[in-house]
């Protein structure tokens, strides 16, 4: 097969959107508040359970220059002393990212 065919590229540009329609914010805000708040303070309005954990609140995560979805999609690929290894999907990866993210105030 000639990957360079129309026919190919064309089903390429048709499966690429459909990839990037699993980034689901409301999803991520959902994965936050049944893993995450035990230890992490997941919005303006939702303290953590475990206040004495001290991790990072999602909205300073948000706020920090260094912050992108690539970074979180990249940290949440990576095992952490201070963090339980959480084992998630490519899905619930690009949706807590999408989340966190959309934490940031507007500019």
């Amino acid at each position: 097969m000639n990957y360079a065919t129309p026919t190919f590229l064309g089903l390429l540009a048709i499966a690429a959107p459909a990839a990037a329609q699993s980034t689901d914010p409301a999803a991520g805000r959902r994965l936050a508040a049944s893993l995450c708040v035990e230890c992490h303070r997941i919005d303006d309005k939702t303290p953590a359970k475990d206040e004495a954990a001290k991790a990072p609140s999602f909205v300073d995560v948000a706020r920090m220059p260094s912050t992108t979805e690539l970074a979180i999609k990249v940290f949440l690929r990576s095992s952490h002393r201070q963090m339980p290894n959480l084992i998630l999907t490519p899905d619930e990866i690009d949706s807590l990212s999408a989340y966190i993210v959309g934490l940031a105030p507007k500019k």
